[in-house]
């Protein structure tokens, strides 16, 4: 069946007061030339399968390119020789990096008998990061890092400032294409790493401005007191030129609060530890706020690890157990209370764990996962001492946290008992399902559609105009309740959900199981009008927040109805957006040689308002027909952007939400009230 896929995406200083002291000061090794750098592979696998090297070979993996070489810079201020750094995206489709560090090494290696640089450019895994004492902690690896981008590269070129000299090479697809000169003098040090992709490989070469500032954005507040600068000059006409500067003193503390921006937080001090633990550095910065959502995010060497690892597990079990201690010293808890379990804790929690290691084990070049258990032990040890301090030193903040989790351990004992209640009594119905619900004849799930469907009215066409063999009808009577602002105990109440959850039979939250889901392809179908919008707004919350899954599977679908049916004598279009409209009026007056639409003979143009005007016929023909239907397919490409947007546009705090209305409302056309 035809199925369009579409992506949904849906400088500051800190006053607050640190809670403990580093205990080792950070000293910079000395030393870096050509013996630093360490050769341990050739590059030729890296063009041949750049998805191992970059993740994918689409939007992120483009992207990835300027992380890498950025992290190379970052890496020399993380060892204490930069502090600045500027990207520039340039109107040819290249990128220019560009740092203040010491510069890449330009003397002959001993054993490629190359100039370090080249050798670092042209050789996988050849770095100063693989021995020796260039860096003690670094997050890029000079050689895998910045020789991936060589080799996925059209071309590159090389600058670097060191000795007083400035030295160039230039590469193609990992390759020299130029021997390395020196072009002149300069002042100080660094590197200027300009890059363009190759077109080849990447299947998207369009930088998204808005992902480079969040990225960067992250990295300074990771890497204090360094000033990362970015500037946009694409556009031929200098006036469109942009630039942002981030520098951030508050370093972690900052982040929080920037994390916490559309939050109304639970306690005014943010905490903060950064102490050293059998040579790891360890950095934690976390406060709680009213919201039902958390957020933790976990870092490695700068390097966002998005499935966490080792340091975020040491985290949440010191975190977890300090705070049953301090409930049990303090009587927050009885003696026959059961303890607080780690999602208790985590209500509301925003979090930020940041470690620098020497030899840090990622699970794939992307860096996902952290899988050094050395780290767990080091972040669980400082957690443990330092936030068990904070407790004891701010009793009102430790007072606000212990109500809050142990609110959140009332709320989930009362949802696992509606959560049962709901499963039980779909087991015990057995194949009776929810007497608003359509089924559909088949029991295969991968052919099996579930349109879920706004009102009695549009659900009555829907029964009537559908392929019973493969389509199920569940209409929705009014809004669901918003879930964005509800614990599981309430949103099991709502007639309308228990309905849809019976209807998947895959349970929710911790039952849920994507492999008992009878629908493979879930469709939401509401009118094009406001309500129409809220009710898929509220729809897609329910999905993002309680069923994640069914969207990372790439089950949930967002149907596409006409909003006008344009008729010219016998002949009939449907169009489904106010650009098509035009186009096909365009089409019309041309080959009618007039101007004015009141003066073509016979046309006509209906606007539908809602799927409910529609007779069950026309519903199929336009909407529900795997022929000629469009369907647009609802992914997640930054999770962390989607689940700002979803608390913005759906959380208690309504600042933020007029915020961003005024931001966007002169982007709405055509709006119907």
């Amino acid at each position: 069946m035809p199925k369009k896929k579409t992506t949904k995406k849906t400088s500051k200083k800190s006053t607050s007061k640190k809670t403990t002291r580093r205990t080792t000061k950070k000293t910079k090794p000395s030393g870096y030339d050509a013996k630093d750098i360490y050769v341990l592979e050739g590059l030729d696998p890296v063009r041949k399968r750049p998805g191992m090297y970059i993740g994918s070979t689409g939007t992120e993996g483009l992207h990835h390119l300027i992380w890498e070489v950025v992290d190379n810079s970052l890496d020399e201020a993380i060892a204490g020789y930069c502090t600045d750094v500027g990207i520039t995206l340039l109107p040819d489709g290249k990128v220019s990096v560009a740092d203040n560090g010491r510069g890449i090494p330009v003397d002959k290696h001993a054993l490629t008998k190359k100039s370090a640089l080249e050798t670092v450019m042209t050789t996988l895994h050849a770095g100063g990061k693989f021995g020796g004492q260039s860096y003690k902690i670094a997050g890029g690896l000079h050689g895998v890092g910045v020789s991936v981008v060589c080799a996925l590269s059209k071309s590159l070129k090389a600058e670097v400032c060191r000795g007083g000299d400035v030295y160039v090479q230039e590469y193609s697809k990992g390759k020299a294409t130029s021997k390395i000169k020196k072009i002149g003098k300069c002042r100080g040090s660094g590197t200027n790493i300009t890059f363009e992709p190759d077109g080849e490989v990447f299947s998207d070469l369009e930088f998204k401005w808005d992902k480079i500032l969040d990225h960067l954005r992250q990295q300074a507040y990771l890497t204090k007191n360094v000033r990362i600068t970015i500037m946009d000059q694409r556009s031929e006409n200098e006036e469109d030129h942009v630039s942002h500067s981030f520098y951030f003193e508050g370093g972690l503390v900052s982040y929080i609060k920037h994390l916490n921006r559309t939050q109304k937080p639970l306690h005014s001090n943010v905490f903060y530890t950064e102490r050293e633990k059998d040579g790891i550095m360890v950095e934690i910065a976390l406060q709680y706020t009213e919201d039902i959502q958390g957020l933790e995010k976990s870092f490695a060497n700068n390097i966002h690890t998005g499935e966490g690892g080792m340091h975020l597990t040491g985290f949440r079990t010191a975190l977890t157990r300090i705070i049953n201690d301090y409930a049990r010293k303090n009587n927050f808890l009885k003696e026959d209370e059961a303890n607080l379990t780690g999602d208790d804790v985590r209500e509301g929690l925003t979090a930020v764990i940041s470690v620098g290691l020497k030899e840090p084990q990622f699970e794939g070049q992307t860096k996902a996962k952290l899988g050094n258990p050395e780290a767990r032990t080091a972040v669980e040890s400082v957690m443990l001492d330092a936030f068990e301090e904070f407790l004891e030193k701010n009793p009102n903040d430790a007072k606000q946290i212990l109500g809050k989790s142990i609110l959140a351990q009332k709320a989930r004992k009362a949802a696992k008992a509606a959560r049962d209640t709901v499963i039980r009594k779909g087991i015990l119905d057995g194949v009776t399902l929810p007497g608003k619900l359509a089924d559909c004849a088949t029991r295969d799930a991968e052919q099996a559609e579930l349109y879920i469907v706004e009102g009695d009215s549009a659900g009555g066409s829907a029964k009537q105009g559908r392929d019973r063999h493969f389509q199920a009808i569940l209409p929705l009577r009014g809004k669901i309740l918003n879930v964005e602002r509800a614990r599981l105990d309430k949103i099991l109440s709502s007639k309308e959900i228990k309905a849809l959850i019976v209807a998947l039979g895959a349970a929710i939250a911790d039952e849920f199981d994507i492999d008992k889901l009878r629908y493979h392809n879930i469709v939401i179908m509401t009118d094009a009008d406001v309500d129409g919008a809220h009710i898929r707004t509220l729809l897609l919350t329910l999905f993002y927040r309680y069923f994640p899954q069914i969207i990372e599977k790439g089950y949930l679908y967002i149907a596409q109805p006409p909003l006008y049916k344009i008729q010219k004598g016998k002949t009939a279009e449907y169009v489904y957006t106010e650009a098509g409209k035009e186009e096909a009026l365009k089409k019309i007056k041309k080959s009618s040689s007039k101007k004015k639409e009141e003066d073509i003979k016979g046309l006509s143009i209906q606007r539908y308002k809602g799927l409910g005007e529609m007779n069950p016929g026309l519903l199929w023909e336009t909407t529900m027909d795997p022929k000629k239907r469009i369907m647009k397919r609802v992914s997640i490409e930054d999770a962390e952007e989607a689940d700002k947007i979803f608390d913005v546009l759906m959380g208690s705090e309504v600042l933020p939400r007029k915020k961003f209305i005024q931001t966007h409302a002169k982007s709405v056309k055509n709006l119907d009230v």
